[in-house]
């Protein structure tokens, strides 16, 4: 039997391209290969990463150096063109070197099997500026959506998606739905084995400790992209301990509390005030953390009275009690 062709994955930076578009991805690839050594398979991915210039920096301030040029030609075997985003509130391609991967990009003809484009973040908007978007479904970041639209209303633009599949073009939503992308991606030419194997070496499933049965509310309940709902999540997280109401989170939300109470058990799958309980359970077992009494816990996390704590403690089948959570010095 004759292996399966490697595949050329083309990761192509410009000047402050965000580090973590490419590198999670990239290592995501990186260890499917190393997986499959040790496997006694042969690897499937060959990793590159160009630029219109020999180097770079990136978004963190490194320098890249040492970057292949912009490939001229193609072999026979499939290849994968990677945009990564870049910071700022849009993403501006007035530079020499954005302008030369424009150039570049539109004289590629993509193909499913062939030649495919994956965007992670706000690379889509380098894509879309590059007219490679036409008649496609693609996502980006909820921060840019409306700006993609813009630069490209011949396009489908989904939000509220983790990532969106329309071959020969795969787009993800932010910096770490790019590595949920590669995952895919990985499973769909390798197995869902290996991408499993990657997953779990990259710890992607984020997991609390042994003593924790379930993932912290700070984290769940927000594996959407809906952009008015992380609004009210995020200002709810920031501060749990204020007199919260559905009206005052729909005020937030700019919609009404019926249609903030949907959009919450759609995309969050949870109710908005069991959503503010639970948030602030959380912010006392915290508390309790640090050393703070019982009473002291529950006035940082918004509940009216030590009582009100315990009935939540209860109702959410927290272990214990609160006054033996404390994991201080006990004498």
């Amino acid at each position: 039997m004759s292996s399966a062709p490697r595949i050329r994955v083309v990761f192509v930076l410009l000047p402050n391209s965000l580090v973590l578009d490419w590198a999670g991805p990239a290592e995501a690839l990186r260890i499917a290969n190393q997986q499959l050594r040790a496997g006694g398979q042969a690897e499937r991915f060959t990793i590159e990463f160009v630029s219109p210039s020999p180097a770079s920096t990136g978004s963190v301030g490194v320098t890249l150096s040492g970057l292949g040029p912009l490939p001229t030609h193609w072999d026979d075997e499939p290849a994968w063109i990677v945009l990564v985003g870049l910071p700022g509130d849009t993403v501006s391609t007035t530079g020499a070197d954005a302008q030369a991967l424009l150039r570049w990009l539109r004289g590629q003809r993509l193909e499913r099997g062939r030649l495919e484009l994956v965007t992670i973040c706000a690379g889509a908007l380098l894509a879309a500026h590059a007219g490679a978007l036409v008649g496609r479904r693609v996502t980006t970041h909820h921060h840019h959506l409306d700006e993609l639209r813009r630069v490209e209303p011949r396009c489908e633009v989904v939000a509220n998606r983790v990532f969106v599949i329309d071959p020969p073009l795969y787009s993800s939503a932010g910096v770490t739905t790019g590595i949920d992308l590669m995952l895919h991606r990985i499973a769909d030419t390798c197995g869902e084995a290996l991408a499993a194997q990657v997953a779990q070496t990259m710890v992607v499933a984020l997991r609390r400790g042994p003593q924790d049965p379930e993932l912290s509310p700070f984290l769940a309940y927000r594996n959407h992209l809906h952009p008015a709902l992380h609004r009210v999540q995020d200002a709810v997280s920031e501060a749990p301990q204020d007199d919260w109401s559905v009206p005052r989170m729909a005020r937030v939300a700019h919609t009404s509390s019926r249609h903030l109470t949907r959009l919450f058990v759609e995309h969050a799958g949870v109710a908005p005030l069991e959503y503010l309980r639970r948030l602030r359970l959380s912010t006392a077992r915290l508390a309790l953390d640090s050393g703070a009494n019982v009473t002291r816990a529950a006035e940082l996390a918004g509940f009216a009275s030590d009582t009100q704590l315990r009935r939540a403690w209860r109702r959410f089948g927290a272990e214990g009690l609160p006054s033996r959570h404390r994991l201080g010095p006990r004498g």
